[in-house]
């Protein structure tokens, strides 16, 4: 019998679930160059998008198990970062969609799963934040997830509004 989960856990099972869904929502019936395309004056493209988040969604999940693997923002990181906004011609829409869906899984067990969302783990120092030695809880963790995510599907709803006027809502 699945496990049901009620009050906080499941507040935000729906918010990350529900946000994820306005994402996918943009990518639906387009085709690889559709996808691929950058009709904005920005960088990304749908599938550049569908990958960051992937990659956003992924990097804190391993977080919230294994804590901050380095202590501070270097040049490879960055590196591994900006990778994120380029999608190989290996890299189809398709095979975005399955690898964030397998990353999205995991996230709900951890949500499902973790002992206690207070849980926390020391920040690696980053340029953009003024406060060092600064925490995250598992529970703010997993609220930046949904927040980011959110944020990119607004900007993936503007990207397939340009390409076909097609959007999530309204």
């Amino acid at each position: 019998m699945p496990n049901i989960l009620s009050g906080e856990r499941a507040d935000i099972l729906e918010l990350l679930r529900t946000h994820r869904g306005f994402l996918r929502y943009t990518v639906q019936n387009l085709t690889e160059e559709q996808a691929r395309s950058r009709p904005t004056k920005s960088e990304f493209s749908l599938s550049v998008l569908i990958k960051h988040v992937t990659s956003v969604e992924r990097n804190w999940a391993d977080f919230i198990r294994n804590g901050r693997k380095f202590d501070a923002y270097d040049e490879a990181a960055f590196a591994e970062m900006a990778a994120t906004f380029q999608v190989t011609e290996e890299e189809t829409l398709e095979a975005l969609l399955a690898e964030y869906e397998e990353v999205a899984r995991k996230t709900d067990e951890i949500v499902e799963t973790v002992p206690d969302l207070d849980l926390s783990h020391l920040l690696p120092d980053a340029p953009w934040s003024e406060e060092k030695g600064k925490r995250w809880t598992i529970r703010r963790v997993l609220l930046h997830i949904a927040a980011e995510t959110a944020q990119h599907a607004g900007h993936a709803d503007i990207i397939r509004e340009t390409i076909d006027g097609q959007k999530t809502m309204g």
